[in-house]
């Protein structure tokens, strides 16, 4: 069993701040996932990222709304699927469906937020916590496989590596969120021109609202901007501090 002192020193990492980050690990972060959603073939790889983060929204909305979560799939071509049981219109239906797009950069900006008040560890075990939970769900081989390695290498980042390590890891991991959740907005819409993706949640909102699929589109497409605005100026704030621009 573990002691009260080591109960204590665990609450002290969980939830102490760590020193402010230098601004040029702020700056490379971001600019590292800047490149990586911009490159076709780190994106390509990287995106599992932004389909977790968009299955575990309609995930977690399908609950919070009182539908019945039957189960997550994650697909190797980033593509996945949520399935849920409740009442096929209305607010429930309505709420799952928008979640989905604008999870991802929202999940940046809580993380964004925690990174702000210099919680870098706690972030990084809420995320394997958050991993562990969708796990449940998750109903397929490779879905499994992701969610674990992705789980182990936060939990092995968050245990195991220097603050320096665990600071480069999850800023670049936040600004990724944030960045990455604005692309596949833009995908989305290209698709949908092409008549690719007739079953769209957009398309899907739109058969259940007077608004047409190009509404939804914009509704997420100025959430997750919104997101990524808010956030960056809360991962700024190592910069500003280095610029003199802060007070206090």
């Amino acid at each position: 069993m573990m002691s009260i002192d080591g109960l204590g020193d665990l609450w002290d990492t969980l939830f102490g701040a760590q020193p402010d980050p230098p601004a040029l690990l702020v700056l490379i972060t971001g600019a590292v996932a800047l490149v990586v959603v911009s490159t076709r073939l780190p994106w390509r790889i990287a995106r599992n990222a932004i389909t977790i983060a968009h299955e575990g929204g309609h995930a977690l909305v399908a609950l919070l709304t009182g539908r019945k979560l039957h189960g997550i799939r994650l697909h190797s071509d980033t593509s996945g699927l949520t399935l849920s049981a409740g009442r096929p219109t209305g607010p429930g239906m309505i709420l799952t469906l928008l979640a989905g797009y604008v999870a991802p950069p929202l999940v940046g900006l809580a993380g964004a937020w925690l990174l702000g008040g210099n919680r870098i560890t706690l972030l990084l075990w809420v995320a394997v916590a958050l991993l562990l939970a969708m796990l449940v769900m998750i109903r397929n081989a490779f879905g499994v496989v992701s969610l674990l390695i992705t789980g182990a290498l936060v939990f092995a980042v968050s245990w195991y590596a220097t603050p320096q390590v665990q600071a480069a890891f999850a800023y670049a991991g936040v600004w990724f969120l944030l960045l990455g959740g604005v692309r596949p907005v833009v995908e989305l819409q290209r698709l949908r021109s092409r008549g690719r993706m007739p079953a769209s949640d957009a398309d899907q909102l739109a058969g259940l609202t007077p608004f047409p699929p190009l509404f939804w589109v914009g509704v997420f497409a100025i959430v997750n901007l919104a997101a990524l605005l808010a956030g960056a100026l809360l991962l700024a704030g190592p910069i500003l501090t280095d610029a003199g621009l802060t007070t206090g």
